[in-house]
């Protein structure tokens, strides 16, 4: 699916709508983030990756997706309803009792394009090299793609994956850290400094890329070019540097929003601001 990128930020704008009605909606949830990476997953579902609606688990043939930081579930929800894997009407169960759009995603819903239970931070790569490595056994050159937060490359179990992967020349991998400087105590800076996150990655042996993740166009060309990249001997990261809450202007680069719902006055300034500076889709 190839989208334009006039019709990608239309799509953006609509689903970052989605994110603050969702959170209000339940009065719980993770916003923050969901902003920050929404250009990112509509680039992903309506340009880069080869995927398909009507959802198969085992993903013979497709590109795949796996969410690392399951909190930021309102824009994966929101991403996979536009794309077609569910009614559109579902987002409204969000975090309800019996709902299948769960805080976290979760599989025993069955949820059409949940793949994997995941908000426990630093188990995503791990996952994902598995099915990357499943791919390479079963001659599928299709591509695995995953996302994580900068606060969780704080687990252990991501550097180990970040070991494993470059040993075991597992190149059909593209990861995406979500920059934005934020967790939910605090800046990571504060809370637990990452240091020179190129500079580590090159130095576990990753092909690394930087990206503007709030910038649409390069985001697409970032990816265009990973995908290039695939298949050359390493895995590919993209640290991707965004803005938390990105498009309303009260939340952004505030870690105070990485958890917070936004009351009926909130709700409706986001709303306007959103209106305003993305336009309609």
């Amino acid at each position: 699916m190839k989208t334009d990128i006039q019709q990608l930020e239309k799509i953006a704008s609509q689903v970052r709508r989605d994110i603050v009605r969702m959170v209000h909606g339940c009065q719980s949830g993770h916003p923050g983030g969901s902003l920050g990476c929404t250009d990112f997953l509509v680039a992903l579902y309506f340009s880069i990756m080869k995927h398909n609606p009507d959802f198969k688990m085992d993903g013979i043939g497709e590109d795949l997706f796996f969410l690392s930081n399951g909190h930021i579930s309102p824009v994966f929800y929101s991403v996979l309803a536009h794309a077609g894997y569910f009614d559109k009407s579902e987002m409204a169960t969000f975090r309800k009792l019996g709902s299948r759009l769960q805080g976290h995603p979760t599989t025993h819903e069955h949820l059409p394009g949940v793949r994997i239970a995941s908000g426990s931070l630093g188990q995503g790569l791990s996952v994902a090299i598995g099915a990357a490595l499943a791919k390479k056994l079963n001659n599928d050159d299709s591509l695995v793609f995953t996302l994580h937060g900068d606060g969780e490359l704080q687990e252990g179990q991501i550097w180990e994956a970040a070991m494993f992967a470059p040993h075991n020349s597992v190149d059909n991998l593209i990861a995406t850290v979500d920059v934005n400087g934020q967790q939910i105590d605090g800046p990571t800076k504060t809370v637990l400094s990452l240091g020179d996150l190129h500079a580590k990655w090159e130095a576990f042996g990753w092909d690394v890329m930087e990206m503007k993740g709030n910038d649409m166009t390069n985001v697409v060309a970032t990816l265009e070019e990973a995908k290039n990249r695939s298949g050359r001997g390493r895995p590919i990261v993209i640290l991707m540097h965004t803005e938390m809450g990105y498009g309303v202007d009260f939340m952004m680069g505030s870690h105070k929003w990485h958890g917070v719902a936004p009351n009926d006055a909130q709700l409706e300034l986001a709303l306007t601001q959103m209106e305003e500076t993305l336009g309609d889709y």
